[in-house]
């Protein structure tokens, strides 16, 4: 049986990098000890005005194809989820396509907001599994929210950085490796509740969407708290029944990096310990669809994941969007 396997991993983050205490002056009140105490964010990165997602996107692909030993020319499909495109057509895939010189791979785009690299897993991993002709698959997830961000608005702008991770997935006639199981969801009703609403064809840019900041990110209704931690814990259950492994048993939980104690509620939730949930959103601020390949990027790195190890990737976005994908390395 065909399955796709992780051979690879990068990622990149800007050089720009903002503490909390800018926060501060920037807003006149002290939001860093919110900040430090309660979502454990001390800086994040914010592109350059001439930086954009698919310069991000660019970096973290060469990153990954280097470290594989794979040329450009070899990858079959290049999938690039964000909700911060280069442009709102055509697709910011197409961009990295021609800048890699990944001549022989089809592109596109997925947009289920944060959730998006774990559904673009998810799909990369399902061509491999049925086609033949798909051998090397990249899947990046890359995200520049700062260029959507009201500097007046302390909800948005203290959580939101930027960054791109990519993985790299190999078709192998294995059945011990590779991907296992995946899940999606959707809670369409709170597509409203959080979003950049202006410039697509229902609010057109026009001088009431500019005066009113419909083009940038907004916090409309505050969601339950227990929304993430509910589902992440069921979305996590569902993958342990269907591969026949405890959850205890997982070797590193890679979730989205928006909240510290979402993360530490589900995994106390699984009986698992909070350890093998890690996070990076420390000194790299809340990345979106980015954050779950660069935390697994950073745990590649530091040898903290292995081939053999199982790991679970569970993404939650705007929409609202729910991803989870079960691999062993």
């Amino acid at each position: 049986m065909r399955n796709a396997t992780i051979i690879s991993c990068g990622a990149y983050a800007p050089e720009k990098i903002l503490t909390n205490s800018w926060f501060n002056e920037q807003l006149g009140e002290d939001v860093a000890t919110w900040l430090n105490e309660n979502v454990h964010i001390y800086e994040r990165r914010w592109c350059a005005d001439d930086e954009s997602a698919a310069d991000l996107a660019e970096r973290a692909a060469f990153q990954t194809l280097e470290r594989a030993g794979i040329s450009p020319e070899q990858l079959d499909l290049i999938i690039v989820a964000t909700d911060t495109p280069e442009f709102v057509s055509p697709s910011t895939a197409s961009v990295v396509q021609h800048r890699l010189g990944a001549v022989n791979a089809g592109t596109f785009d997925i947009n289920t907001a944060c959730a998006g690299f774990v559904t673009a897993l998810d799909i990369g991993s399902k061509y491999i599994r049925a086609d033949e002709q798909y051998e090397y698959v990249l899947v990046i997830g890359t995200y520049a929210m700062s260029k959507f961000l009201n500097l007046e608005d302390k909800k948005t702008v203290t959580l939101f950085a930027d960054g791109a991770g990519a993985v790299l997935l190999k078709a192998e006639r294995n059945q011990e490796r590779g991907f296992l199981a995946s899940e999606l969801i959707s809670k369409g009703e709170y597509n409203e509740w959080m979003g950049i609403y202006g410039g697509g064809t229902h609010l057109p840019i026009s001088e009431t969407v500019l005066e009113n900041h419909d083009h940038q990110l907004k916090f409309v209704r505050k969601f339950p708290k227990e929304l993430n931690p509910e589902i992440w814990t069921q979305m996590a259950g569902r993958l342990s029944e269907r591969i026949g492994i405890p959850p205890e048993q997982v070797d590193r939980y890679f979730i989205t990096q928006i909240n510290i104690n979402a993360i530490w509620e589900t995994l106390d939730r699984l009986g698992v310990a909070r350890e093998k949930g890690h996070t990076v959103m420390h000194y790299y601020g809340y990345t979106g669809s980015a954050c779950i390949p660069m935390a697994f990027n950073d745990a590649w790195e530091k040898g903290m994941v292995k081939t053999g190890d199982l790991v679970y990737f569970i993404g939650s976005g705007g929409g609202l969007a729910f991803a989870s994908a079960a691999f062993r390395l």
